[in-house]
């Protein structure tokens, strides 16, 4: 199949995108990678009566510094991610889900950015932003706003991105040496959306982890904290005791759902399973505290 007709226009900034924005209302789609949206419209799964192409605004494509963190500009491309040492080094987390992204050729197009507005349950990214309680900056008819991750992601491909907003960067702080990262997912093939996958972030002191932030993805509409299991876990040493509290606790946190690719019993015994892999990971990353 192939999309229905649509107007094109090539922004020559962001604040000609916000205009054309404004003017065509809901008719107007932003197009950055266009990895998901051109199969979307060729299916005839989305329309557009106007396509916005941002991708050649250089100004939003970024890593820098960001207090004790970094900034992202939304169209930097996966492979920037992967390929920036620094930014893998201060945040190994990324780097460890970037790997699993889609396929090269996905990740040479696609958008830091356009991953988060698509807010696909199943994706890597959206839920690693929940586990570093990111900052999404979105600039608008009314300014620039903030939103928290955890306010962000509000359901199945939905944000909470205003009409004629666009999702320009994003902010992540606290990255200090005590910062400890995990990550873990089970697809059917690698690149493929995951089954059930898991972000984890927190500080390492003696051998535990505390203030933990274990984000879910693949197991809801959108991703997910487990406060319930994180409570089990803080500040103790991770032992077969303390896993097995953890694991019993994510019954409080998750119950996800089944479809053609797995029963929700599956997911949440998945859940259990990658819990393990990712603390292990975490326990790892940056030696010991």
């Amino acid at each position: 199949m192939k999309a229905a007709a649509f107007d094109y226009v090539r922004a020559d900034s962001l604040g000609q995108a916000l205009q054309l924005l404004a003017e065509r209302g809901d008719g107007a789609r932003l197009l950055a990678g266009g990895q998901s949206l051109v199969p979307a419209l060729n299916l005839r799964l989305a329309a557009a009566d106007l396509l916005v192409d941002i991708s050649g605004l250089e100004g939003l494509r970024f890593i820098e510094p960001h207090g004790d963190g970094v900034r992202i500009g939304a169209l930097t491309r996966h492979a920037d991610i992967a390929r920036s040492a620094w930014l893998v080094e201060r945040c190994p987390l990324l780097g460890a889900a970037i790997a699993h992204v889609a396929h090269p050729a996905i990740r040479n197009r696609g958008t830091f950015g356009g991953s988060l507005a698509q807010a696909d349950p199943a994706a890597e990214l959206p839920a690693c932003m929940l586990a570093l309680d990111a900052s999404i900056v979105a600039a608008g008819p009314s300014g620039e706003r903030r939103i928290r991750a955890i306010d962000f992601f509000t359901g199945v491909y939905e944000t909470a991105l205003r009409p004629g907003e666009v999702l320009t960067s994003v902010e992540i702080a606290n990255l200090n040496e005590q910062r400890r990262f995990g990550f873990a997912e089970l697809a059917r093939r690698r690149g493929d959306f995951a089954i059930a996958g898991l972000a984890v972030a927190g500080d390492a002191r003696n051998g535990a982890l505390s203030g933990l932030r274990l984000a879910f993805f693949g197991v809801a509409d959108r991703p997910v904290l487990a406060p319930a299991c994180a409570a089990a876990l803080e500040g103790r040493a991770v032992t077969p005791t303390t896993l097995e509290a953890a694991r019993a606790a994510l019954d409080d946190d998750l119950d996800p759902a089944g479809d053609a690719h797995a029963t929700g019993a599956m997911r949440k015994h998945l859940a259990g399973v990658l819990l393990e892999r990712a603390l292990a990971e975490a326990l790892r990353s940056r030696g010991s505290a």
